[in-house]
């Protein structure tokens, strides 16, 4: 396999399966959570240096996207919100405003299910890690998604991301990839990629029915959601 890093600004073409590659990485109703609709697209308008993909020439075909965006970030754990929300609405806030960044943030890396498995997620953050360095920013920072923690929806994301193995090291297989690489873990951030919906687009995106009101746990689910009839939401 031979794999090169590319920048959307040197072949936006091969961007041409960005929505097919985000539907088989993420589940639906975080591609609907409230920070990403209207700022998701603008990342290649306004940042189309900071978005590579791994690109098999050979194969010619796209196996990993990694999604990134230059913030400003005042070194404290209060200045890093509430994720990645935070991080995404502070990057189109910055560069509105002219803020001159000294970080980059990692929004989403995404492996396409079949490539999984095969040492790709190192090519990844080393292609982070280097487009940081090429950009003078100091700190790289990253809102990431524990890999498990849908086995454990009820356990607050405060608790969860302290468990270790027997080794010492991360329970969370994704936190120890990062911890592995020198990553400290900053704070947790229960309200990251928060999703709010009526009912029935929460039925729609879990394929579940919530005949009542109350705390939900559903498939791929980090924590549950709460519904809410009266007021037809689901947060």
């Amino acid at each position: 396999m031979s794999v090169e890093l590319i920048r959307y600004s040197e072949r936006p073409e091969l961007w041409s399966g960005t929505a097919e590659i985000t539907a088989e990485v993420w589940p639906e109703y975080s591609r609907n959570a409230d920070a990403t609709g209207p700022l998701w697209g603008r990342l290649f308008e306004d940042f189309p240096a900071y978005q590579f993909c791994l690109y098999d020439e050979r194969e010619q075909e796209v196996l990993a996207e990694r999604h990134t965006a230059p913030c400003q970030w005042d070194g404290t754990p209060d200045g890093l919100g509430d994720g990645f929300d935070s991080m995404l609405v502070g990057a189109f806030a910055a560069r509105q405003a002219g803020r001159r960044p000294n970080a980059l943030c990692a929004l989403a890396a995404e492996i396409r299910p079949r490539f999984q498995g095969r040492g790709l997620a190192d090519r990844v953050l080393d292609g982070m890690a280097e487009l940081a360095r090429q950009a003078g920013l100091r700190h790289l920072l990253a809102p990431v998604r524990p890999s498990f923690k849908d086995r454990y929806p009820i356990s607050p994301i405060r608790r969860y991301a302290t468990w270790k193995r027997a080794d010492g090291e991360p329970l969370d297989p994704w936190i120890r990839v990062h911890v592995r690489r020198g990553g400290t873990i900053v704070r947790p951030a229960p309200r990251s990629m928060r999703t709010t919906g009526t009912v029935a687009e929460w039925e729609a995106w879990t394929g579940m029915r919530f005949p009542d009101d109350g705390a939900y746990v559903f498939p791929r689910g980090l924590a549950p959601v709460e519904i809410d009839h009266s007021r037809d939401i689901g947060a």
